[in-house]
């Protein structure tokens, strides 16, 4: 055998090498300006960005501020704009509780939430499922029509659901504040639908392989991995009943079975216009009705995301 004999390197390769390697550092040099320029515009928008943003969440928080500040003001001072109180008056968080009956008020409110809200979740979750899982003629056309039932005003529906309560014998009780929600909601079928159907099917079909039923497939694996969805229709489900006052006005006549919006709907009859004007037992109780909403959503706030921005995946 016979040694190949090592190529000479062609005459000026290294010439052309250090000339490569200097235009690659002047090409450097060049960009290293442009570079920091896009760097700090970068930081000059996160600045920007933040600041319009703690701005925003100033605006947004100064009324609940300034209801709290107000909270421990004398009646003379409740409307003095200043968000610290120049007579500290804890004492309001004291005389309310004599004044009114918060706590059964608070106590019904939390009956017919926790009841309104498990119960609109499930029976959504029930329907949401059986419009994302199974394949039936019409399914469409039938999933069309639950979303058009959004578009029907609530004044239609509120004299004839107020009739068959009343035939019932529920009015003055707090049966028709969460019953109705035993049927679901619309929305929450829509938003729950929108999860399921982001589901790999595979899973289900394996465990039908495996002998599982359909409340199996869904209370064991669907409504588990659904839970991000569930448990944001039972928040906003929660807010909503939590909050509302329409229905307490239609069907609440007795201050014992009152919620916290009709009573503190009395509240202001008997302490604004009836003459008294005890606007500090007023926005004392406001204050302490609105403190467990608040809990409530900054222990669900890290399921926000994954709830809502996952709904609309597939359709």
């Amino acid at each position: 055998m016979t040694a190949h004999a090592a190529r000479p390197l062609p005459a000026g390769s290294t010439t052309g090498i250090r000339h490569d390697a200097a235009a690659d550092a002047h090409a450097d040099v060049a960009r290293a300006p442009r570079q920091r320029n896009h760097r700090r515009r970068k930081q000059i928008g996160r600045i920007v960005n933040r600041a319009v943003l703690v701005l925003l969440g100033l605006v947004f928080m100064y009324p609940f501020a300034w209801l709290i500040s107000a909270s421990f003001k004398p009646r003379g001072e409740v409307f003095d704009n200043r968000l610290i109180p120049e007579t500290f008056t804890p004492q309001n968080y004291i005389d309310v509780w004599a004044e009114v009956p918060l706590a059964v008020w608070l106590m019904n409110t939390v009956i017919v939430t926790a009841l309104a809200a498990v119960t609109v979740a499930m029976s959504s979750a029930m329907v949401a499922w059986g419009f994302a899982y199974f394949r039936f003629k019409g399914r469409g056309v039938l999933f069309g029509f639950v979303l058009a039932t959004m578009m029907l005003p609530g004044a239609v529906t509120m004299i004839p659901t107020f009739l068959i309560w009343n035939a019932l014998g529920m009015t003055g009780t707090l049966v028709p504040l969460w019953a109705g929600n035993l049927f679901g909601s619309a929305f929450y079928v829509f938003l729950l639908r929108q999860f399921f159907l982001g589901l790999p099917r595979e899973v289900f079909e394996a465990a039908r392989i495996d002998g599982a039923g359909n409340f199996r497939l869904f209370w064991s694996i669907a409504l588990p991995l659904a839970k991000p969805a569930f448990i944001i229709a039972l928040l906003f489900e929660a807010q909503a009943a939590w909050t509302d006052l329409m229905t307490p006005l239609i069907y609440l006549r007795d201050s014992e079975t009152f919620t916290i919006p009709r009573g503190l709907k009395a509240l202001v009859d008997q302490f604004g216009f009836g003459g008294n004007w005890n606007w500090e037992i007023i926005i004392t109780a406001s204050v302490i009705t609105t403190l467990p909403m608040i809990i409530l959503f900054f222990v669900g706030q890290r399921y926000f995301v994954d709830g809502i921005a996952t709904t609309g995946m597939k359709g």
